[in-house]
């Protein structure tokens, strides 16, 4: 097994002259990023051999198998209480990284003392799977969150668990669909009128997680200089993919941060070819393959240049662009270089911040 996992405990400003790093609102969230890698299923491990004794040979061959989960912590205030988050991932024997991360989580963050302008239900508030090698599918990664979620549920007494995507079975509702249905996106979700799919009634202390299995979702957030919120609900319906002339796979809200105005985006990848008014003189769409489908995502320049005109219509400046944690490709380039240096995890030095 592999892990690779990235704290985000950014400030806006570094976000902002990043360029294509990560971000988070300091104020609510915590993404991480783990890879794993399933041995058992490809019948390798330290002590496998190859005819030719290739080490490339041997990392192909590991990072077909590979999955990501982008982790979501209700925190990212503490610094320490977000390390502790990841060096149980980092230091965890067992093979259950996730897992262990979302205990420790579970044991330090509070949601009784929660507060913070993103949405948020549970201490540990998403645990999504994506896969990235061509021989992991969306059934296979839907299987290992159902079984996450149990295994969360039985080993935090009093934590419960909706799941969503390829783990919803037979629905296959997705992650927009079940936070609308259980309130989500309410200013002041009623936590104890949920109905988990795993685990007890929730309760205010953990809340509830979502876990579940989909193509990757990239998360993108562009930033208006307005304090007028109205004007950034207007810029978000206009983007969100479900809006005619709206970019595919895109979800957003429109959030007050530090003065401004954040454009949250999620980007969902999809099947479908995007529209020729939405690619014309753009950068192309990424695309990447789950089994025998290819799927592709918004790029975040088309977000940013989107939420540019839309705003500058409104006589409204954009700021600066973060992309949340990274691209597919980018994702699995990162995991496979990890593998060939056998290396177990990444630290980043940039501007003083160590990430």
């Amino acid at each position: 097994m592999l892990t690779w996992f990235k704290t985000q405990t950014l400030s806006r400003d570094f976000a902002q002259t990043g360029g294509g790093t990560v971000a988070s609102f300091q104020d609510i969230l915590t993404f991480c990023i783990i890879i794993h890698l399933w041995l058992q299923q490809t019948g390798l491990g330290t002590d496998s051999k190859w005819d030719d004794g290739s080490v490339e040979n041997m990392t192909l061959a590991l990072g077909s198998r590979l999955v990501t989960c982008l982790l979501n912590v209700s925190e990212a205030r503490q610094k320490d209480l977000v390390e502790k988050v990841a060096q149980a991932a980092i230091t965890d024997l067992q093979g259950e990284s996730v897992l262990a991360a979302c205990e420790r989580a579970c044991e330090l963050i509070d949601m009784n003392a929660h507060e913070g302008v993103h949405p948020a239900m549970g201490a540990v508030d998403l645990v999504p799977l994506y896969p990235l090698g061509e021989e992991v599918g969306l059934e296979e990664c839907g299987k290992e969150a159902q079984s996450l979620a149990a295994a969360l549920t039985e080993r935090v007494q009093g934590t419960s668990a909706f799941l969503f995507g390829w783990a919803d079975v037979p629905l296959h509702r997705g992650l927009a669909q079940r936070r609308k249905e259980l309130g989500w996106f309410q200013k002041d979700p009623n936590i104890a009128a949920m109905l988990p799919d795993v685990g007890p009634q929730p309760t205010r202390r953990y809340g509830l997680t979502g876990v579940g299995a989909s193509p990757y979702v990239m998360n993108c957030n562009v930033t208006m200089d307005t304090q007028d919120i109205t004007i950034g609900r207007d810029v978000a319906a206009a983007i969100r993919g479900s809006s005619p002339g709206g970019i595919p796979g895109v979800q957003v809200l429109a959030l007050p941060h530090e003065g401004t105005v954040e454009i949250a985006c999620n980007v969902e990848s999809v099947r479908e070819r995007p529209p020729p008014a939405l690619t014309a003189g753009m950068e192309p769409w990424p695309e990447f393959s789950v089994g025998d489908q290819t799927y592709r995502h918004a790029p975040a320049s088309l977000i940013t240049a989107q939420v540019r005109r839309m705003a500058g219509g409104r006589g409204v400046a954009t700021t600066g662009t973060a992309l949340v944690g990274f691209t597919p490709r980018e994702c699995k380039a990162l995991a496979e270089r990890a593998l060939s240096q056998g290396i177990g995890e990444f630290w980043k030095e940039a501007q003083s911040i160590r990430m």
